[in-house]
């Protein structure tokens, strides 16, 4: 039961290219957007898209496969846990960040390349 304590799969694209980081360490890390659509009909019957904006962060292996085999428009789906952390802004003001740490990826469709 605890296994699904705190569970997040999304199926999106990917809003740009992700923004990896190698550290001296060996670590790797990517932060990207995926964004998820959601299609319904609404009272007057009319067909209406609403685009959500997720902020996602990989570490790792995870992490190298985001930055090898996606770009901006790649479908993935990923699963993981959703984190909240906070920090201090340039004039002191405190900021809050909800994401999605990522454990695993399913790359969907195919490889989306930019010229």
């Amino acid at each position: 039961m605890n296994r699904m304590r705190n569970q997040v799969q999304l199926i999106g694209r990917l809003g740009a290219k992700a923004d990896v980081n190698h550290f001296e360490s060996g670590k790797v890390k990517a932060s990207f957007k995926l964004a998820t659509k959601e299609v319904y009909k609404n009272a007057k019957g009319e067909k209406v898209e609403e685009t959500t904006w997720h902020s996602l962060v990989a570490w790792g292996p995870a992490a190298e496969i985001i930055e090898k085999y996606t770009d901006k428009g790649s479908e993935i789906m990923v699963s993981g846990k959703l984190a909240n952390r906070s920090y201090d802004d340039k004039d002191g003001n405190k900021k809050y960040i909800t994401e999605v740490q990522v454990d695993d990826i399913l790359l969907l469709g195919e490889k989306v390349s930019t010229p």
